[in-house]
């Protein structure tokens, strides 16, 4: 498994718990405003072997409560699920991000008893799936089935998440999102911030008050959502 990079400590990513964070190389979406941007469009590589963050996690039993695998898109990579294993051998809560467009692995990752938590990105509604995306290449059946599944499992908690970009997101994009996703454990709205190495550094967020705006027009369908990073 090619293993991008690790940050060593996160309080962010993994909540109520300390941990670090593994990212993975590639993914099949072009989201414009991928903030992650390098990790999709450079060539792969490995920066970390497998040996290397065992040895890291060892080091960090008793500091560390958690990983989190994000990317690119983790469920990518065919040996993932022994990764995770692994380092679930180890004693680490395990949280994964994902796309939602691999179903069949999220189904056998949460099935497998070896995750604690699941993060799954919204794009956008159904109608505007691929062009929030950059791709045409995406089935969007297949996020459907991860939300599907993610909702009825009841085993994992699990949180929904949308980054609002001013030129893909509008108020009508949150309404179609909160009947998609009505009565979901948790979802956020995440506002963009330009980490200078997007796809297209041409993207803009929304301001605190439009944030608002469209939080009230989701909560109507999921009264638990709630606005990160203002």
């Amino acid at each position: 498994m090619k293993i991008a990079g690790l940050q060593k400590l996160t309080l962010l990513d993994y909540p109520g718990k300390t941990a670090c964070t593994v990212f993975t190389w590639g993914c099949n979406l072009r989201c414009p405003f991928c903030h992650n941007a390098r990790l999709v469009t450079e060539a792969q590589e490995e920066s970390l072997t497998a040996d290397e963050l065992f040895a890291f996690l060892k080091k960090r039993k008793g500091l560390l409560d958690g990983v989190c695998f994000t990317g690119g898109e983790p469920t990518l990579q065919p040996d993932l699920p022994d990764l995770i294993c692994a380092v679930s051998d180890m004693g680490f809560a395990v949280k994964l991000d994902t796309n939602g467009t691999n179903p069949d692995m999220l189904r056998q990752l949460c099935e497998s008893g070896r995750i604690s938590m699941v993060a799954m990105d919204i794009k956008n509604s159904p109608e505007k799936y691929a062009v929030t995306a950059g791709t045409e290449r995406l089935s969007i059946d297949a996020v459907h089935q991860s939300v599907r599944y993610l909702m009825q499992q009841g085993r994992i908690p699990y949180e929904f998440r949308t980054t609002v970009v001013r030129q893909y997101h509008t108020a009508e994009d949150f309404a179609q999102i909160g009947k998609w996703i009505r009565g979901a454990e948790a979802y956020y709205l995440q506002i963009f911030q330009n980490s200078g190495r997007l796809i297209d550094n041409t993207v803009t967020g929304c301001t605190p008050a439009e944030m608002r705006s469209f939080l009230e027009i989701v909560r109507k369908d999921v009264p638990n959502a709630a606005l990160r990073g203002i």
